[in-house]
């Protein structure tokens, strides 16, 4: 039984890599090539020709105008799939189309749906409006994970790993030591969680960026909307410095970090990562710096889930993992996630069983 999500959109790519040349990336299982028309949609398709199953996106297969051409035996596709032409004959066959797949590009990401396209409402896409918004600068990556999606979910709904796995980053005592709170708006799908430091040790992430000496007041809130989007609010301000009374916040640095959790197969993820500020806004050694100091705490994660993911794979079955309460954004993620789950796969039955009558 799979675990991916089915019916979902998901982050298949960063705008900026999707150009004038076929590109692919797996996504939940199924190879699809990406490319630009010359008015500069996205498009998305299978990334097999019809034929003889040739990768459409390995030269010598090329673009012509708005049109594939597979470089093994010249079938053409255009825009939405459907095959054009064909080698030594003008009919077409009818079946010769590839699968498409809707895709939106917005806040700088392209969201493509997985699953029954009939099902894809563009305005259930999470949106993280400051990856593309004035008054705010990103610096943002891309690390492949040799491990399931659920362990990034895992590890990014509880930040208490931040003082013993990235110290010296982001980590600080005060972060295992502080407590969580934890809401779950249930009709939407989203889990909240919440760790606020009064008075805490800043950390050289913070410290280096913002300029701040001495101790700090931090909050972390988690708004995760499963199975894709994990934003952290993250606010930073000197110790005793709070927002005013109308919700302004002057005094203080905010740092939106978004996580985009997309499987690449049941055990590999693209780990899309983001982070956006609103001050130094052009300060090209303080975007230097946190995007390597941001790709460096990644990269421990990366390194400590691929190992995580090999001492699953040889565990016995019915083996019992123990959770404790900074676990509860966790738990309620994952109760979510196998609803949904749970939800596509009956749709699916349903469809089955419809198309056996």
């Amino acid at each position: 039984m799979t675990s991916i999500v089915q019916n979902q959109w998901y982050v298949a790519a960063y705008g900026r890599e999707i150009g004038r040349e076929l590109f692919s990336r797996t996504i939940c299982g199924e190879s699809i090539l990406f490319w630009r028309t010359e008015a500069g949609e996205v498009t998305a398709m299978s990334d097999r020709c019809v034929h003889r199953r040739f990768p459409l996106s390995q030269a010598p297969s090329h673009l012509d105008g708005d049109t594939v051409v597979c470089g093994y035996h010249g079938f053409t596709y255009g825009a939405d799939g459907k095959c054009v032409a064909v080698p030594g004959q003008t009919r077409v066959p009818r079946t010769a189309r590839l699968k498409s797949y809707p895709v939106v590009e917005q806040d700088t990401l392209v969201w493509i749906f997985i699953g029954d396209a009939d099902k894809a409402d563009a305005t259930r896409i999470p949106r993280a409006p400051w990856l593309d918004q004035e008054g705010w600068t990103t610096v943002s990556g891309m690390e492949p994970l040799a491990a399931r999606a659920s362990l990034l979910v895992d590890n990014l709904m509880d930040l208490s790993h931040e003082t013993y796995l990235h110290g010296g980053y982001i980590g600080t005592p005060e972060v295992a030591e502080t407590p969580i709170t934890t809401e779950v708006d249930e009709e939407a799908g989203i889990v909240y969680v919440s760790r606020h430091m009064a008075d805490a040790e800043c950390p050289p992430f913070y410290a280096k960026s913002t300029g701040i000496e001495g101790r700090i007041t931090r909050w972390q809130d988690i708004e995760f909307a499963p199975p894709c989007l994990y934003k952290l609010h993250s606010r930073v301000a000197p110790v005793g410095v709070l927002p005013n009374e109308d919700g302004t916040d002057p005094h203080a640095f905010h740092v939106e970090v978004n996580y985009a959790i997309t499987p690449e197969t049941e055990n590999s993820t693209h780990d899309f990562w983001m982070v956006s500020r609103d001050f130094a806004l052009d300060d090209e050694a303080v975007t230097d710096f946190l995007r390597e100091s941001n790709r460096t705490v990644v990269l421990q994660d990366v390194t400590a889930l691929d190992v995580l993911e090999q001492v699953i794979a040889g565990e016995p079955d019915g083996y019992q993992e123990l959770s404790i309460n900074i676990d509860t954004g966790a738990l309620a993620a994952r109760r979510i996630i196998a609803r949904l789950a749970a939800e596509a796969s009956g749709a699916a039955a349903e469809q089955a069983a419809a198309t056996a009558r």
